[in-house]
């Protein structure tokens, strides 16, 4: 592994949770011992940009909230242009977190969301996956959502039509809700990365890297009363564990402030059909919790 693009790879993370982190209001992360171990600063208290602005990208620069450690170290970025971070200067996090950021109202979410969709279309970080896409397949349903389900990534007739779960598994999937008494354009749908990846492989842990702080705002900005986790990319990206669908599934784990649960993803059942039982029993559980009673 090349230690640079490495580097390189975890910067990018960083500068979707610093903007995801101001956007929402977050001015400071505590640390362990009750310190503040990050700061944001508001642009406010800056009175010129920071030296390290590239002049070669114009004099209309934009300086956002940005982060200060015990150094002070300021950081300003030109429009639309991601925010030079050394992964040294922020304390090591988890995708995990115990709440929600500030709420957004219910009015803004479209455009909220519509802000993030934007950068999603221009991203360009994974050659490969830019390189064989049709187009990027952001998320779609209900921004008030209470329940939003995540998967893995799109497939051939979801880079065709740039929604999620269009195809064979999303007909399954569509099935799986009606039976549960819920409705496609009540719920959320997403995935873990927004580019389909070559002959339908799994994503990588360095596309993952790259693409999941989209998918996080997404979250944060619908902020759902439960998450249904569709198989094991989705599950253990966002639960941060190696540990098998099967241990995950069959219990609620705290997720921000959501309820997540686990499950197999409809393609699977497509060729494992008596995990379709285990799926049901999962979605009773999920139904029941929302408080939505089921006849069987």
């Amino acid at each position: 592994m090349d230690p640079e693009q490495t580097e390189i790879d975890l910067q990018k993370l960083l500068q979707q949770q610093l903007h995801s982190l101001a956007q929402f209001g977050v001015r400071e992360i505590a640390a362990g011992n009750g310190d503040v171990a990050f700061q944001f600063v508001s642009a406010a208290t800056e009175s010129q940009p920071d030296s390290d602005t590239d002049p070669a990208e114009g004099s209309e620069a934009k300086t956002l909230p940005h982060a200060t450690t015990s150094a002070t170290a300021a950081m300003t970025v030109k429009e639309s242009r991601p925010v030079a971070v050394s992964p040294a200067a922020v304390p090591k996090q988890k995708v995990v977190s115990e709440n929600w950021g500030p709420a957004t109202d219910v009015a803004d979410r479209p455009a909220a969301l519509e802000v993030i969709n934007a950068e999603v279309r221009g991203c360009t970080q994974c050659e490969e996956l830019c390189a064989h896409r049709t187009q990027t397949v952001f998320g779609v349903g209900n921004p008030a959502a209470r329940l939003v389900f995540v998967g893995e990534g799109p497939g051939a007739d979801e880079d065709r039509q740039g929604e999620p779960f269009v195809g064979a598994a999303g007909k399954l999937l569509n099935k799986i809700l009606a039976a549960s008494k819920l409705k496609r354009e009540d719920v959320y749908i997403l995935n873990t990365v927004k580019c389909r990846p070559p002959r339908n492989r799994n994503p990588t842990e360095t596309e993952i890297r790259s693409c999941w702080g989209y998918a996080d705002r997404q979250l944060e900005v619908i902020q759902p009363e439960f998450i249904c986790c569709l198989g094991s990319v989705a599950a253990k990206t966002m639960l941060q564990t190696t540990q098998s669908l099967g241990r995950l599934r069959g219990r609620f784990h705290p997720w921000k402030g959501a309820k997540l649960m686990v499950t197999y993803h409809p393609a699977y059942l497509l060729r494992n059909e008596g995990a379709k039982r285990h799926v049901w029993e999962d979605m009773k559980m999920l139904v029941k919790e929302m408080g939505i009673e089921l006849s069987n």
